[in-house]
């Protein structure tokens, strides 16, 4: 498949995002890329090997709105218009019940899991009102359905996440861009190996199979597929 599209991609440069960019770059998309950490960025570098004229690497504070409202216009300034906008910014922070969360955990992981996507949407939407077809993809969590103990401030926040696609999906309804949200349970990496180092981890679903559902739904043929919380969990 021969797009020749933009897609924007907040956090690409993780785990999932590294295998996602890959299967967007087979489709000749250009490539628009926040990162945090700079060996983050080194790496997608080497792995993918293409010019500034199909990829662009940023460092930018995803909960920072003015950040990414200049990230988004600079896409545009230096691309054009993007079809994709697929948020990947998060993290967890567990092992604390609801009378045990101080502001601090309650604040992080709001700011790293909403703000960053409410910031990317927010900043993304008025440039995708006007493409033939567009895609938002953001990343929820199965913590957000199931919520389990010990993690009131996540669960709160990939909630959020899921009421955050679902509103701006109903928003976009007399357009041609759609919004969804994926819901993974614990992704095999090495980070979350790490920090469960008893767990088993073999039915874990796996970055490279996430990254192909993302891949199916940045695309015109998920059309259909709109202000869906799609479950992408493996066996777990």
């Amino acid at each position: 498949m021969n797009d020749g599209y933009v897609a924007v991609i907040p956090g690409g440069t993780g785990s999932v995002g590294r295998a996602l960019l890959p299967l967007l770059v087979a489709r000749n998309f250009r490539l628009a890329v926040t990162y945090l950490l700079p060996e983050e960025a080194r790496l997608v570098e080497e792995e993918l090997d293409l010019d500034e004229d199909r990829l662009m690497l940023r460092r930018v504070d995803a909960t920072d709105r003015i950040a990414m409202e200049k990230f988004m216009q600079d896409v545009v300034d230096t691309f054009g218009p993007f079809q994709v906008m697929c948020s990947l910014v998060g993290g967890w922070a567990g092992g604390r019940d609801v009378d045990e969360t101080d502001d601090v955990r309650w604040d992080r992981m709001l700011d790293l899991n909403l703000r960053s996507a409410f910031n990317a949407v927010r900043a993304a939407v008025p440039h995708m009102r006007g493409v033939e077809w567009g895609r938002i993809i953001l990343m929820g969590s199965q913590n957000a359905v199931d919520a389990p103990a010990g993690q009131a401030a996540y669960n709160v926040a990939k909630a959020g996440v899921i009421a955050l696609a679902r509103s701006v999906g109903a928003e976009l309804s007399d357009t041609n861009v759609t919004a969804n949200v994926l819901l993974p349970t614990v992704i095999d990496t090495e980070a979350t190996r790490a920090a469960l180092p008893y767990a088993d981890y073999v039915d874990w679903p796996k970055p490279a199979e996430i990254a192909e559902v993302i891949n199916f739904l940045a695309s015109p043929r998920s059309a259909v597929v709109n202000r869906a919380a799609i479950p992408v969990t493996g066996n777990t």
